[in-house]
Order: C-alpha cells, then sequence, then structure tokens
C-alpha cells in the first residue's frame, strides 16, 4: 500500500467525524443509517433504501450531497416514466444563424454524482433496466454516442415497504447492482421528539462542504489499496457460498430455507465493504468482524427464501443471522 493512500486512510476517520457532525445539523437519529451510507459510497457501491414514509430519506441523501460538495438529483419514479425521462433525449434544435436543422442531445437527470432514485418499484422493468448500464458500467448511451457519468457516482433508490399495489418488484440482476439493502426504522421516542422541536419552528441550519469529489474519488481508489489477510477472503467467499442451497459447503438446515443464494458479486461487494468501514475507523486492514457487520447489508437481497422458510414466516435476514452464528 503506497504512502499516499496510507495518508489518506489516516485523515478518513477525521473526515467521517466532520461529515457526521455536519449531518447531525438537520438529520436526528439515524446515526447507524448515515454509518451504512458512508460504507458504500467510500466503497464505490449503490445502495436500496426501504423505509416507510416521512422517514427523511430525501432530507438525508441531499444533505449528504451538500456536505461532500456533490451534485444532487432526485428522480420520481412512476408508472408513466420513460427511459428517457432518465437518461435524456434528442430534440430538434435550429442553428440561428444558418436556419439549419440538428439534433442536440439534452442529458437527463442521472448525469450528476448522487442520485435518488425514488420508489423506484413504481415505475415499469423497461424504466427500471434504463439504471442498470449507469450503475455497472458508469456511462449512458443515446442512439450511437456514448457519455461518461462524472464520478465519483452513487445511486440510492428508495422502495416503500407497505404499499405494494401498482408496484413492480426490481428483478434479482437489478437487486444484485445495489451492494447494500438497509432498512430504516423509525425514529426512538427521544429522537422523534427532537425531530418534532427542529422541524415546527423557523430555525434553520446551514451545513458546510467538507470533502470534494475528486477527495472522494482518491479515497475510494486508496481504499481499493488496501491489503486484506487471506483468512478474511476465504471467511468472505465461505459466507456467501453457504448461502446456495447446491454449495459443498452449505448444511441441510439452511439449504431447505434457501430457494437461491448469493453469486460471486456479494463475496466481491463484502471484501470492498469491510474494507471501507475498516477505514472509516481508522484501521488499515479489515477483520472478520467487518465482514460480519457488512454481511446483512449485502446478503439481505440476495437471498431468497424458500417456500417452507416463508410458511414458517423466516424472512432472509433470519437466515443471514443463522449463517454468522
Amino acid at each position: 500500500m503506497s504512502s499516499s493512500n496510507v495518508e489518506l486512510i489516516d485523515k478518513l476517520k477525521n473526515v467521517k467525524v466532520e461529515i457526521v457532525r455536519e449531518l447531525k445539523k438537520v438529520i436526528v437519529g439515524q446515526d447507524e443509517v448515515v454509518e451504512k451510507i458512508l460504507i458504500a459510497l467510500f466503497a464505490n457501491g449503490h445502495i436500496l433504501l426501504e423505509g416507510v414514509p416521512g422517514l427523511a430519506k430525501t432530507m438525508l441523501i441531499s444533505s449528504l450531497a451538500k456536505v461532500m460538495n456533490l451534485e444532487f438529483s432526485r428522480i420520481q419514479f412512476t408508472p408513466d416514466l420513460m427511459p428517457s425521462d432518465i437518461t435524456g433525449t434528442d430534440i430538434l434544435s435550429e442553428n440561428k444563424s444558418d436556419g439549419k436543422r440538428y439534433f442536440e442531445y439534452i442529458r437527463g437527470p442521472i448525469f450528476a454524482n448522487i442520485i435518488l432514485a425514488d420508489e423506484i418499484n413504481r415505475t415499469p422493468p423497461k424504466t427500471q433496466a434504463a439504471l442498470l448500464q449507469a450503475m455497472q458500467e458508469y456511462e449512458i448511451t443515446n442512439g450511437n454516442e456514448t457519455y461518461q457519468l462524472e464520478r465519483p457516482f452513487l445511486v440510492l433508490a428508495t422502495q416503500n415497504p407497505i404499499e405494494q399495489e401498482g408496484t413492480y418488484p426490481l428483478p434479482e440482476a437489478q437487486l444484485d447492482r445495489f451492494m447494500f439493502n438497509i432498512i430504516i426504522d423509525y425514529p426512538s421516542y427521544e429522537d422523534e421528539l427532537e425531530i418534532v422541536k427542529v422541524t415546527t419552528n423557523t430555525q434553520t441550519q446551514e451545513i458546510k462542504a467538507i470533502i470534494t469529489g475528486d477527495e472522494i474519488s482518491a479515497i475510494q481508489r486508496a481504499i481499493l489499496d488496501i491489503p486484506v489477510s487471506e483468512h478474511v477472503y476465504e471467511y468472505a467467499v465461505k459466507l456467501v457460498r453457504r448461502t446456495r442451497p447446491d454449495s459443498e459447503v452449505s448444511t441441510k438446515e439452511i439449504s431447505d430455507l434457501i430457494s437461491w443464494g448469493a453469486g460471486p458479486r456479494a463475496s466481491q461487494y463484502l471484501v470492498l465493504a469491510a474494507k471501507a468501514r475498516a477505514a472509516l475507523l481508522g484501521r488499515l486492514t479489515p477483520s472478520e468482524d467487518d465482514i460480519k457487520y457488512v454481511a446483512p447489508l449485502v446478503l439481505r437481497h440476495r437471498v431468497l427464501p424458500s417456500f417452507a422458510a416463508d410458511a414458517e414466516g423466516i424472512k432472509s435476514i433470519d437466515i443471514i443471522n443463522k449463517l454468522l452464528k
């Protein structure tokens, strides 16, 4: 690991403290959610957020963009949203000097650093798929032209867990593009009391930028350079392989509860997220405990319970907790 990358990682712990301090000016509670989002951001991974309405998901994400001096874009996914509404479209323009007409590409809201894909499961699969190339390849194709997206690039998609009418569940291929699946729960009594006090008066808090996009990209590259012990690699891969019913290391008890397990991308994301968590805590190498911390976030949306598990009310997170024990 180069000395410059070691220096970046050493600074990251203090940067994280400053970021959290600024976010606390406008976000009450949600400390653990902020921690998980920062892990995914610095690990260069996308996030699927689930929570009931009114939990300040949009404010959290837009505030994060301000703190990091990044361009923020919110896309409200609806049944009539078209792929071009996300990626952009060609419009017919006229040159005022000679009167000639030409097609001009108008960029869509996907051209930002942090994208809030609000209620992503309310739009048809064709439009959901418009995000796939952007999330995986960091580029957009329009006609014969390919446009690079500015880095860092992070998609945070939200789903409402209580309204399922008129929704289009994300296919497994697209779910697999998200590094984390984060559940945002109701605030505690004390936090909710503070939320009401803070949001029902005329006082406003200004948050300032702590870090830039270039600095984030440099930290992301430094995290990739973090060394990992062989036993940590093995722990991550074995954990993922145990989620597959036909794997040589899975037990019959677990196999009976799972109809479909996690793919190799889950192993990659476990290690990357563990690296990012270690770096945010000021450590220069991840441990098995880091893998255990990020495992529910990485595996929750990748492990599909069997009919037998559904009949017993066993969810994917219950299966993951069994594996971790």
